[in-house]
């Protein structure tokens, strides 16, 4: 008696495919940065006219000025434009050369682009999804109160992106300690009111004050609805991609990453290490990737099994 055939690929083979895309993709992100940090240092802007690219680079000259803003403040300084202008540049080279604060305002950039896509492809609102208009209007005051936080953050978050602005106040704290220690070392001639100026810069911080973590509280606030911030259709882009880092355990802007070009096998295996079963993987992909179809087989991948190729991807990138 012959053995029954198999109905399809073997999970080891459906792995294989993906661990290889994966791999693929990993090679992308990590040689991402500094070809971005390049293109920004070159003198000749004109060769490199992306959007992303003006974009990173103007966000970043407008972290520098509003330092230098309030060391002009502080300095006395009746100028304050002229003041900013004769400094900037050297400070935002400084931020751009940082690979993480690099990385941040490419993420952020990306998200936007990715958000007005989706906008003009699907009709989904790149600021007031369904899901932030339900929480809004939910009974619970706490709850709304949080989405209307939410809620005006993104429509600023669009207006800066517009203008290619990046407030300080948006700045994760580890990355706001960054900046102003490259700041430091720029104004170091300043003596006494450069001091000033950074003790008035990190009184005026507040890391719970930002976009993403008012969408972070939003999203563990819902507690066991929280999967609805895993459809991109019905939550908008941004409260996906941090729903989506909650429930993989992978950073935010390596989540957001995962959703262009060359990078379906890590948002797959992400949506899988999320939980989320092959027909709900095949809906979100639609919309992200409506080109794209899952390998055969992908149904055999285990929750347990798409964690740890990502958790093994991540052991990859950092070494």
């Amino acid at each position: 008696m012959s053995e029954p055939a198999q109905a399809g690929p073997s999970m080891e083979a459906v792995e294989d495919i993906l661990r290889e895309e994966l791999a693929h993709g990993d090679v992308i992100i990590a040689t991402a940065r500094p070809i971005l940090r390049h293109l920004l240092a070159n003198d000749d802007h004109a060769l490199f006219s992306d959007e992303v690219i003006a974009r990173v680079r103007g966000m970043m000259v407008h972290v520098a000025r509003q330092m230098l803003f309030v060391l002009a403040d502080e300095a006395g300084v009746a100028d304050r434009a002229a003041f900013a202008d004769a400094r900037e540049e050297a400070i935002a080279v400084s931020l751009l050369e940082d690979s993480d604060l690099l990385g941040h305002a490419h993420a952020l950039c990306i998200e936007a682009q990715i958000a007005l896509r989706l906008q003009h492809r699907s009709g989904i609102d790149a600021v007031l999804s369904p899901l932030l208009q339900e929480l809004a209007a939910s009974s619970d005051q706490a709850m709304a109160a949080a989405a209307m936080r939410v809620l005006s953050a993104q429509a600023r978050y669009r207006q800066q992106q517009h203008r290619m602005e990046f407030p300080l106040s948006e700045l994760p704290q580890a990355l706001f300690d960054r900046a102003l220690a490259i700041f430091a070392s720029h104004t170091a001639d300043m003596g006494q009111p450069a001091d000033l100026a950074r003790a008035s810069l990190q009184g005026a911080y507040d890391p719970d004050a930002n976009r993403i973590g008012r969408i972070l509280r939003l999203v563990s606030a819902m507690q066991h609805r929280a999967t609805r911030a895993l459809e991109v259709d019905h939550a908008g882009v941004s409260i996906f991609v941090v729903a989506l880092s909650l429930a993989c355990g992978q950073n935010r802007d390596t989540v957001i990453l995962s959703l262009g070009e060359n990078q379906c096998a890590r948002l797959a295996l992400s949506l899988r290490a999320a939980g989320l079963g092959q027909k709900a993987v095949e809906e979100q992909f639609l919309y992200l990737h409506p080109e794209i179809e899952l390998p055969d087989g992908f149904d055999r991948i285990r929750v347990d099994r798409a964690s740890a190729m990502l958790a093994a991807a991540q052991v990859e990138e950092a070494m």
